[in-house]
């Protein structure tokens, strides 16, 4: 299938990847929806009534957004990393390499498979949230879209953390001691507005705050930035990302140690 598409290839790697988050449906789907369930329980019921918002926003409904962007984050990024880490790891990448299989099947495979598993995930812990707090997506198309942008983007951010790992803690280094703090010090439980100066201008060099306030605007049909700004925001990583894995399999990087 030389010159198009082998689409047969794309999809075995689809196929593959998908498995395996069956195989491991504890860790892949309900230890990241039992932990987000916790915080809505947690902050958005039992702490949400005494929290008072500008516009009267209801608390639970106000950190949804939040945390579901948190999940997406680790978990996009996690579920990546580990799923072209692991080739690598049994020295399975080299029949990859030989294959009839290309970039663009190669990311179908591995990322399109990252980011459905984070849409499985969203979906869940919404429809959980819903049976927690009463809350509302003022646009949910732009929410569902919102959602498999960053979802792509930060599986792709994972599959470059997999190639350049070369051991299983390095997988954990960016989710655990960069995405997380960074999507807890992003408006996660607060808005931007609130906060003093200068830690308001601080909060704005964050990344993170303008995607967690592009899904906020999605579901509250308010945000500290216009949703253009996020949607710009988000699409500039996606590209960088892309830029970068394409220079990998150009150059071979980290693909043949």
């Amino acid at each position: 299938m030389s010159g198009g598409l082998n689409l047969r290839g794309a999809v075995a790697i689809f196929k593959h990847e998908m498995m395996r988050m069956f195989r491991t449906i504890f860790g892949s789907i309900l230890s990241p929806v039992i932990t987000t369930s916790l915080y809505l329980v947690v902050f958005g019921a039992a702490i949400g009534s005494r929290m008072e918002l500008p516009g009267g926003v209801d608390y639970g409904a106000f950190i949804i957004p939040g945390l579901l962007m948190l999940t997406l984050l680790s978990e996009s990024t996690s579920n990546a990393s580990f799923g072209i880490y692991m080739p690598k790891f049994t020295g399975a990448i080299y029949e990859l390499l030989s294959a009839p299989v290309g970039v663009a099947e190669t990311l179908i495979g591995f990322v399109g498979a990252a980011a459905v598993k984070s849409l499985i995930l969203a979906a869940i812990i919404l429809g959980t949230a819903a049976l927690i707090i009463d809350y509302e997506i003022v646009h949910p198309f732009y929410a569902f879209g919102f959602i498999l942008l960053v979802a792509a983007s930060f599986s792709l951010l994972g599959f470059i953390i997999g190639l350049w790992a070369n051991g299983f803690e390095k997988l954990q280094i960016v989710p655990l001691l960069i995405l997380m703090p960074l999507t807890f010090l992003g408006g996660t439980f607060y808005p931007i507005s609130v906060l003093p100066e200068p830690w308001q201008t601080v909060a704005m060099i964050n990344p993170v705050v303008y995607l967690v306030n592009g899904l906020r605007w999605t579901f509250l049909g308010t945000s500290d930035f216009p949703i253009l700004v996020s949607l710009g925001f988000t699409l500039t990583f996606l590209m960088i990302c892309i830029g970068i894995i394409a220079w990998i399999f150009k150059t071979g990087w980290r693909l043949r140690e």
